[in-house]
């Protein structure tokens, strides 16, 4: 695995042999990253990475100059290894932490830009993902949620999906949670004459 753009271009991830994670793959990775790049200036945003595994993505969006990363895994040699890393490639930024992602945003209050999920492919689980960060109000004004899954696996009837990008096996669904506005002429009729 390389970081494909930013400061640490072309630097490899070597996670341990043993290291049971199933990584986004490089060309998944870059076409991601050019959607969002249209959309989002990286150094503003504020990034949450769930199920991370070896921390590829937020090593990406850390090399692309965001200064504002959390990685979040229940397996703590995973994070062990981002901080290691982490260490080594002299990064700020980036935040590390052994939790269950589920209870981990039950106790969230604070809004990111970007959340990105990369749960195990077949766990069921994944599909209340974007009700629990809907409900609980995680997502900042124009951010996405972004859920990599496979083809068996579907978000297109949950609230708030707007697309699905497929590239070879790896399925990204989007969602955003934007309150609607309040109604012009309703807002109109209460003010005072």
């Amino acid at each position: 695995m390389r970081i494909i753009s930013g400061i640490h271009k072309g630097r490899r991830l070597n996670p341990p042999a043993n290291l049971s994670v199933r990584p986004t793959t490089d060309m998944a990775r870059e076409a991601l990253f050019s959607i969002l790049y249209t959309t989002y200036e990286f150094a503003d945003l504020r990034v949450l990475d769930l199920f991370c595994g070896t921390g590829a993505l937020s090593f990406e969006f850390i090399s692309r100059g965001s200064e504002d990363v959390t990685a979040i895994d229940s397996n703590i040699r995973c994070i062990e290894f981002i901080k290691k890393t982490a260490t080594d490639w002299k990064v700020e930024g980036l935040h590390a932490f052994k939790a269950d992602v589920f209870k981990f945003l039950q106790n969230q209050s604070r809004p990111w830009d970007i959340i990105f999920a990369d749960p195990p492919y077949l766990m069921k689980e994944s599909l209340l993902l974007p009700a629990m960060v809907r409900e609980n109000k995680l997502l900042a004004p124009g951010g996405r949620l972004i859920i990599e899954h496979p083809s068996e696996i579907h978000f297109s009837d949950q609230e708030g999906f707007i697309e699905k990008r497929s590239y070879s096996r790896v399925q990204f669904s989007f969602f955003t949670f934007e309150e609607k506005p309040a109604d012009a002429t309703s807002a109109k009729e209460d003010l005072p004459l």
